[in-house]
């Protein structure tokens, strides 16, 4: 049974149907760009953003709105309007996390589809077709690959962790010999998606993570058996005022205990 605030939301089945078609035919789309040099601009100077980034953000927001026009809107390619904020439930969306990825021919993109109420989602879904693999998730429901139930994996003697080298060399010396450094991967999404999976077992993710980088694979996590906690150890909230975060640690288990002192006792500043 579900925990007492993981409760389905009337509508929650309804919406992870809408978010799957809609996510599954965005795929479709980014796929018609990738490894086909598509034309890319700059974001504050630093920040790649592509003409497939905008082509499936444009048929995201046209389509979900259309079906669910009374919710909000967050998406990583549009201005934010704080109007959402009077809306009950809220549509987040990265219309292709990993855009460098993406960009330098790698597979290990999606497009991240998320609903969410009171700072929680509840619906996820993580379209990932280069990959060929599409993860969904309903609070209380469990999470799935391609149809088949994930769990995060039992923690073995060693361990494979992700995330920024700064906050990994703080690990304590006893984990240390214990580590496999993973390689970076440009989708923080995927990442999750990977722990969910149980083909890694822990990542740090560095301030600034946004809710439409995570929104959806936090619920996909969690419901795998794993979580994702800021630096009080509580999980983080969604479609607010505020849509970035401090640093995160995601994981399961007693790993993911000791990541979450690493980043409660790190500098964020």
């Amino acid at each position: 049974m579900p925990a007492p605030d993981m409760v389905i939301s009337a509508g929650a089945y309804e919406d992870l149907a809408l978010l799957r078609d809609a996510a599954r035919e965005a795929g479709a789309i980014a796929m018609r760009y990738f490894g086909n040099n598509p034309q890319v601009w700059m974001k504050g100077g630093t920040s790649p953003v592509s003409e497939a980034d905008h082509a499936a953000d444009a048929y995201l927001r046209d389509t979900l709105l259309r079906a669910r026009p009374d919710y909000g809107w967050l998406s990583e390619e549009t201005a934010d309007d704080h109007a959402r904020l009077s809306a009950r439930r809220t549509f987040v969306v990265d219309p292709i996390d990993g855009t460098r990825g993406f960009l330098d021919g790698l597979h290990s993109w999606c497009v991240s589809v998320a609903v969410v109420e009171e700072g929680r989602s509840l619906a996820g879904v993580l379209e990932c077709p280069a990959k060929r693999e599409t993860y969904w998730a309903l609070p209380g429901e469990g999470a799935f690959l391609n149809g088949e139930r994930i769990q995060v994996r039992r923690q073995g003697e060693t361990v494979d962790i992700g995330g920024p080298k700064p906050l990994v060399d703080r690990m304590p010396e006893t984990w240390q010999g214990r580590m496999r450094r993973i390689a970076y991967i440009p989708s923080l999404a995927y990442r999750l998606a990977m722990i969910a999976s149980g083909r890694i077992d822990a990542t740090f993710v560095k301030p600034n993570a946004h809710d439409w980088d995570i929104a959806a694979a936090d619920l996909i996590l969690t419901e795998a058996g794993g979580a994702l906690l800021d630096r009080s150890g509580k999980p983080p909230r969604y479609a607010g005022e505020v849509i970035n975060h401090g640093a995160l640690a995601a994981g399961s288990g007693e790993l993911l205990g000791v990541l979450a002192g690493v980043i409660a006792e790190a500098d964020e500043g």
